[in-house]
């Protein structure tokens, strides 16, 4: 799917600046994955938000990497 080429399969916290683009629906998702993305802050299909790529938010990121597409800000 063209939709994930930039997608890494698993990220690493760093100092880095990450978008990261909700790609995929929460419809029928595991409770836990939808929590996910309202805790990322995305609200539905093509919603971005900015965040810096500590522990906590790559570890997120990873949890539902199927949903969302992550690009680095330079």
């Amino acid at each position: 799917m063209s939709n994930f080429e930039n997608t890494p399969k698993k990220l690493a916290p760093s100092d880095a600046t990450l978008t990261i683009t909700q790609v995929r629906s929460a419809i029928g998702r595991k409770p836990q994955h939808v929590e996910t993305l309202r805790s990322l802050g995305l609200r539905g299909i093509g919603k971005s938000v900015t965040r810096t790529a500590d522990a906590v938010t790559v570890g997120m990121v990873n949890a539902v990497s199927h949903l969302v597409k992550v690009e680095e800000v330079d």
